[in-house]
Formats: C-alpha cells, structure tokens, sequence
C-alpha cells in the first residue's frame, strides 16, 4: 500500500533577510541534499543579506539526535544542517562533489574510493581526513552502536582503507551499486572523531556534542520547546551544485518544536515564527488566502509513507489475502477526504518524481471491495463472527498494527482510521496498539514485527 509523500512549507517575509535567504533556510533544513523549491518573489527580492535570524516550527521532535542511529526523517532534516557527506544528490539523480571531490568506483562495485577536499575542518579543530571517514563508518556498523538505519545504508560493508591522508576506500562484501545514494544522506554525514571518541553516549541528545563540518553548530536543545542552531562562520565547502559556497547568511535558526497543527499554524499567523513544515491540509487555503504568506510544495522523491505486509506469516503466507487487503483499501478516497485533496495517493514504492519511478504501474491495483470479498471467500475465511468479522476454524481474521505514538505526524492516524473502516466493511478487524519508542524499536528489531516502514508496522494475529 503507497500513501503521499509531500513536502509543505509556509514562509512569511523576514524583515532582517531577503527571501532568497528564506530560500537559502529551505535548502539547509530539506531532507535530501538537492535544491529546494525557490519562493515565488526570490528573483525580484535581489542579493542575499548577512544576518539575522529565522524561527522554524515542526510538528515532530526527535527521539533522537544520533544521525549514525536514528532513523527518522526529522533528525536528518535537522542534522543536514550541522553534518556534511561525501557526495551530493540533485534532484535528477546526479552525483556532485562534496567532501569528496573525485571517487571512481570498482568495476565489479564492491570498492569506492574517494579523493578527499582538503582544508575541511571540523568545528572542534580536527581535520576531516581519511581517518575521519573510516572512524565514522566503522562506528555505524559497530554493534554497540546500534544503529537502527544508517547501518543498512553501507549494506555488505567490510571496512575502510586509509590509502593516504586524502584518499580513502570503501569495500564490500559483494556489489553495492547503491552506495552513492546513501552516502549522500544526513545519516552517512560525519562526527568528529574526537567527538565520537568522548561523546558516543550523548550523540543521542544533540546539542554540543553535535560536532560536525556543516554550516552550522548545534547550540542548544530544549526537550520539547525548540533547537537552536548557530552559524559555523568557517564554512567553506558546500557541495558542489549549491547555490552559495561560504558561511551560512542567517546567524541563528531556531527551530521550534509546536506538535499541535492549530499552534503551528497560529505561531505562523501571528508572526511568531517566520516559516512552518507541515501546514495541515485543511488549513492550506487559509494560509494562501493570507497575502503575508506563501505556501511552498514540492513532492518528494523517495519512498512514500508505505504499509509493508509480511509474506512470511499468516494469514499473508496468502496471496489471496495479500491481494483482498490491497484491493479492500479505498487509497484514493481515504487521501482526498483526510488531506483535503491536498496530496495525492501514490502506486509504487517509489513517488513519482524519484528517478526510475515506473509510471506504468499507475491505476494496476484500484479499489475493488467485490473483487477483495472474492478472494478472501476463496481463502476460506468465509464464516463471521457476532461482530460482523470474518473467520476461519473459529479463529477471526485480525490484524495488529501498532502506533508509534511519537512519531505520528500528517494525520497519519486519521488515515489509519480510514483503512481500519474500509477493512472492517470486508470483515477484516485492524487494531493499533500504542508503544512508546522503547517498546516499539525493541519489539520490531526483535523481528516481532510482520512490517515496519516509514513509522508503520504490521503484526497479523
């Protein structure tokens, strides 16, 4: 199942920076390393100004600020503006200079190697070297790291040699052509390795201990209340295909944490914050309405907030049940009445503005409850329950997909609401169990998950 994936911002005129600053903002705190969507008057608003400030409001705080540990999207935002990588990714899937100038890579593509920019700095003093790159990665994959995604993105990973002090080389076990890619996110970024040496044990709670080569330096970290970041003003190696080379303009982002949709969308109309991420679908035509605002989108290339069911546990050892649940779940109504029509439901694994998106799989599994009954009768849960739920040798058909209630975000539960009712309509009973992240992490890296992916899991019972 593929939900939407979009990217929302607001923005309203700063008086201390242009908006090709603003712009600039929107670049540093995307989650990808390509370029962000320009503000509409930003060719007529003239050259960028030195200094200032900008206030940022989010709807999800990090559970943890760990680049090398955390898997979620809101720390790489974040930490993208303090941790640079090896390589950049346009929005076309072009690979740029970075850290890394040059890299060839092995034919067999089991070995990377890379020439290193000189003159990189950390913000504590330490030169970014090739030690710099093999203590990073070898810390990722270390077990007692833990790391919950990064460690995927180095796959067949066997070590990193230090050919010289500015050449480095990456190897693996077996070919691993998408390494480029991973490199070129937040989560591949690098610590310092004195930080790393003194600091493993706080990395998770951001702040100084934050040491990186980016624009910026985490200052301070208020649980519940905001980040603030400060300019790095020795910044000097954006990537390649950025649009500004030094110093961040801005002096200071802070970036504040408003869960609630209405605080956000208040805190942005009352100008108590200059820009907003994830305006709510229903109050989009308001903030346009708004002549002191602007409404920024862009699709986001990736993986869209997808439901993974697992194959290897009944009753999905079933295609037959695989495809009634498919096939049982209105997508396209469930999106157009939770976002408004504001976002549009998606039909692969990958959105439509991703590299080697295949548009040929659009409209090949529409909604069809007949068709779904069909298979489920086929399958043999044909008898019910008092409650209207499907059974079979007297047990009912249930299937538990449990809430990270820290990390919901775009009113994925109202959407999860919507599926459970287009379910029950089949006779399928969807219950999700809050966990906390503890509970949840430890549960689904127990392999007592049937699905997890972009905050979603599937447990069948």
């Amino acid at each position: 199942m593929r939900l939407p994936r979009l990217r929302r911002l607001a923005v309203r005129p700063v008086r201390t920076m242009t908006a090709t600053a603003v712009t600039a903002v929107l670049l540093l705190v995307a989650c990808s390393s390509g370029s962000a969507p320009a503000a509409p008057d930003a060719a007529s608003a003239g050259p960028p100004v030195a200094g200032g400030s900008l206030t940022y409001a989010i709807d999800t705080e990090p559970t943890c600020f760990d680049i090398h540990v955390s898997p979620q999207d809101i720390t790489a935002a974040i930490q993208r503006n303090v941790f640079d990588s090896l390589v950049s990714e346009d929005t076309a899937g072009t690979f740029h200079p970075w850290l890394a100038t040059s890299w060839t890579i092995a034919p067999d593509h089991r070995s990377y190697t890379f020439t290193l920019r000189k003159g990189v700095t950390f913000s504590d003093g330490t030169p970014f070297n090739a030690q710099a790159v093999k203590a990073n990665f070898d810390h990722i994959v270390a077990p007692a790291t833990k790391s919950r995604f990064a460690s995927s993105l180095l796959g067949p990973y066997t070590g990193t040699d230090v050919v010289d002090d500015s050449t480095v080389r990456v190897n693996f076990s077996s070919p691993f052509s998408p390494f480029l890619q991973g490199a070129s996110t937040a989560y591949l970024g690098f610590y310092s390795p004195k930080a790393l040496a003194a600091n493993s044990s706080r990395l998770c709670a951001g702040g100084p201990a934050s040491v990186g080569t980016g624009p910026f330096l985490f200052t301070r970290y208020t649980r519940g209340q905001s980040i603030v970041l400060s300019k790095n003003p020795a910044y000097r190696w954006a990537p390649e295909n950025a649009r500004h080379s030094g110093p961040a303009y801005l002096d200071t982002l802070t970036i504040r944490i408003l869960k609630e949709n209405s605080a956000r969308v208040g805190s942005l109309t009352s100008g108590q914050v200059d820009l907003a991420g994830a305006v709510p679908p229903a109050n989009v035509r308001t903030v346009e309405a708004n002549s002191r605002l602007q409404v920024l989108r862009r699709d986001a290339p990736g993986s869209p907030y997808s439901l993974y069911l697992n194959t290897a546990l009944a009753p999905f050892t079933d295609v037959r049940v695989r495809q009634a649940f498919q096939r049982g779940v209105n997508i396209d109504q469930d999106v157009k009445t939770v976002y408004f029509g504001q976002y549009r439901r998606s039909w692969s694994p990958l959105t439509a503005v991703t590299p080697s998106y295949d548009a040929s799989l659009e409209n090949s599994w529409p909604y069809d409850p007949a068709k779904a009954n069909q298979l489920l009768d086929q399958a043999g849960w044909t008898a019910r329950d008092s409650a209207g739920y499907r059974t079979r040798d007297g047990r009912r058909l249930t299937l538990v997909w449990p809430l990270l209630a820290s990390a919901v975000r775009e009113q994925r539960d109202v959407l999860g609401q919507a599926i459970q009712a287009d379910l029950k309509k089949l006779g399928i009973e969807l219950t999700r169990p809050a966990l906390d992240a503890g509970a949840f992490i430890e549960q689904a890296y127990a392999g007592k998950f049937q699905g997890n992916w972009s905050g979603s899991a599937l447990i069948v019972g």
